[in-house]
């Protein structure tokens, strides 16, 4: 692979975008684990999302068979990338649309915002799009003072919330239906007085609020889940029809997609339409699938744009060892089995994406120091590899980027002296034997609880985020002796 692509180079854009959160990992995951409510909710609801996958992806005979042609359709496709990106413009514009090329967020942003200008619209209607999130663009339109309506049922709760997605999927999956209505009667314009927290009442709200959205909007923005490039197709699948009608009814329609959700050909879809709805809402199969192929006179959108954003993919394609983190189809199979994910939830990764996948791809997109504490969000357990639909190494993914971290810090730190100081007493038996003398000392700590809960600086570091085990009142080796004579 080159160090540029199509004339983009190769370095991830630093602190472009909203790729990061208010907080680093750390900080963010303490305040997640004082939420005993929000615990509650993601505790509930992955666990649902868990059976009902595990449910439909077992009457699949060839299930792993899929997700080895899934995982090879992937890697086949980020080794011809650029090509085939040529021929999507190419296929896309002989249909009677219009192809922009983004290097960063503030590109994409300019350019939708003008797109939204030039059609003398003020607001627009959105299909859920993690694209959009990640380059912020809702704050850029609504800096140019362009409203941007969320209709993903979800991703409305979390704008009238204001409040941030905590999920690929299911963005207010921490908040309960109680919640839900308090914040419908707070900031939906048009909600019944008398409403309830029956999920059927509140359902009908939303629908009735964003309606009087789909009929008026002239514009529309989406995502995509995949682009065709042997036929110019774009596609987008969802539950709730919404996605149905922004993609339908406006005049204009812009598509923000990111450069790896290209398959080569229409035959390829048939892999990732099985993979995808068991994985992600345990469905056989997505309520609405839309499929559409530049302009039809007469039908839906005459005026249709695709900017295709690189946002620091072409970095992560560079790098051998960690572009299959470009495979991801969104899913979210790693979040919900992921034991981490579900004690802290999505807001503790400071990234717009949480989780194992979130711990691999942020640190890539915007630079390892960025998201330093990210890849070290995991406890290697693997399930996140088991689940992913695509075969996502993201244990060995993460242990690379750990080590990248590593390699960009090499200098004289804290962590480093303290790793010399340990490397050299263990290097003699008797220095050892010296150093757990030394170690026995620390027996006057933590006597209460026999834990150490705080120790000055600079162990100070440590302890701020776990205990330390007080030290044992024999070593290993008088143990031994005792035992042993």
């Amino acid at each position: 692979m080159t160090s540029t692509f199509l004339g983009m180079p190769a370095v991830a854009p630093r602190g472009v975008g909203q790729l990061r959160g208010d907080e680093p990992f750390p900080a963010a995951a303490r305040t997640a684990l004082g939420n005993e409510q929000l615990r509650r909710n993601l505790g509930h609801a992955t666990r649902t999302i868990r059976a009902k996958r595990a449910a439909v992806v077992a009457e699949v005979p060839d299930w792993e068979e899929l997700r080895r042609a899934g995982e090879a359709l992937k890697a086949a496709t980020m080794a011809r990338l650029p090509e085939l990106l040529v021929q999507l413009e190419e296929r896309v514009t002989a249909r009677g649309g219009h192809v922009h090329w983004a290097r960063d967020a503030n590109e994409a942003n300019a350019i939708v915002a003008g797109l939204v200008r030039r059609a003398g619209a003020d607001e627009v209607v959105k299909v859920k799009s993690m694209a959009t999130q990640e380059i912020g663009l809702n704050e850029a339109l609504e800096a140019q003072g362009i409203a941007a309506w969320e209709t993903d049922l979800a991703e409305l709760i979390v704008q009238l919330g204001h409040d941030k997605p905590s999920h690929i999927l299911v963005p207010a999956i921490h908040r309960n239906r109680t919640e839900i209505r308090d914040i419908f009667l707070r900031e939906m314009e048009g909600a019944p007085a008398d409403l309830t927290d029956e999920p059927r009442q509140l359902a009908m709200a939303a629908r009735a609020h964003l309606r009087r959205k789909f009929l008026t909007a002239r514009v529309a923005v989406s995502g995509a889940n995949f682009a065709v490039a042997e036929t110019g197709t774009l596609a987008v699948v969802e539950s709730e029809g919404n996605g149905r009608m922004c993609l339908t009814l406006p005049r204009t329609l812009i598509t923000v997609m990111g450069i790896e959700k290209l398959v080569p050909t229409w035959t390829d879809l048939e892999v990732f339409l099985q993979l995808l709805p068991r994985s992600s809402t345990g469905e056989r199969m997505n309520p609405y699938t839309s499929l559409w192929t530049g302009v039809t006179p007469g039908d839906g959108p005459q005026d249709f744009h695709l900017v295709l954003l690189d946002n620091g993919r072409t970095a992560v394609l560079a790098d051998e060892a960690g572009r299959s983190a470009l495979h991801c189809i969104r899913c979210s199979a790693c979040l919900n089995v992921c034991p981490v994910y579900e004690r802290t939830g999505g807001h503790a990764y400071g990234s717009v994406y949480p989780g194992p996948i979130g711990a691999v791809l942020s640190p890539q997109l915007t630079g390892v120091e960025d998201n330093a504490s990210l890849p070290y969000a995991s406890s290697l357990c693997g399930a996140c590899f088991d689940a992913c639909p695509v075969r996502i190494d993201i244990p060995s993914l993460l242990v690379h980027l750990r080590a990248r971290h590593v390699e960009e810090h090499r200098g004289p730190s804290a962590e480093a002296v303290s790793m010399a100081a340990m490397s050299w007493v263990m290097a003699r038996p008797g220095r050892f034997r010296g150093g757990e003398r030394l170690l026995r000392l620390g027996r006057l700590l933590g006597r209460k609880r026999d834990r150490i809960g705080a120790l000055p600086p600079p162990l100070s570091a440590w302890t701020a985020s776990r205990d330390l085990p007080r030290p044992p009142a024999q070593t290993f080796r008088e143990w031994w002796r005792t035992r042993n004579g």
